[in-house]
């Protein structure tokens, strides 16, 4: 069965999703198949800004993330700059599909910034060298890179989940049944090991 997994570098809730399915993936013989969602473009379209929650969740945010490492055992800490711009980032998970190396090249993304508080990923060079980290020669990596088709790849892909139903960072999409966020994957479990979602009583 294949999961549908819309995602954002610069989410915390994404950093842990990924994270946590991966096990559940493999326990149920299932696919993650990565989505680029970028939540830029879809913050700006819905004229959203973070720093306009309110204060008091703000201030429970690092509290809550730090309860999720501690919980699951994870190296995470939130980075001196946050939040980045990750349209470039997602740009080259695309082009690491080339290779069929993008879910390993997500999996360093998410250590170079979630783990080792490096924000240069965001930029050309720095996913350039992690792309040579998996033996990808520099010149056809920065082809793919700044290729107009990538770029549209992450237009069609984030356009898609809009048009899905999805709104936000992470998502997973089993047989069109949407699981948001890092704390369903109870639910999700259960879809994989049933076939189904489960239902919801009426209202």
């Amino acid at each position: 069965m294949d999961i549908d997994f819309y995602w954002d570098p610069g989410s915390t809730n994404t950093y842990f999703a990924w994270h946590l399915l991966k096990p559940i993936a493999d326990l149920h013989d299932a696919r993650i198949k990565p989505h680029c969602f970028n939540l830029g473009y879809v913050f700006r379209q819905n004229r959203y800004a973070l720093t306009d929650e309110p204060l008091a969740k703000m201030r429970n945010r690092k509290r809550d993330l730090m309860r999720w490492a501690a919980r699951y055992e994870r190296p995470f800490r939130i980075p001196d700059q946050f939040p980045i711009k990750t349209s470039r980032i997602l740009r080259a998970a695309v082009a690491m599909r080339a290779w069929n190396q993008e879910a390993a090249f997500i999996d360093a993304v998410m250590t170079q910034y979630w783990e080792q508080n490096d924000h240069s990923i965001a930029g050309d060079d720095a996913l350039v060298a992690q792309a040579q980290q998996f033996s990808i020669p520099e010149d056809q990596f920065r082809t793919a890179l700044t290729a107009d088709e990538t770029g549209q790849i992450v237009i069609n892909e984030t356009q898609g989940g809009l048009d899905r139903g999805v709104f936000g960072a992470p998502t997973v999409v089993i047989e069109e049944e949407i699981y948001w966020g890092k704390d369903r994957m109870d639910f999700i479990a259960r879809h994989l090991e049933t076939g189904q979602a489960e239902q919801a009583s009426p209202i």
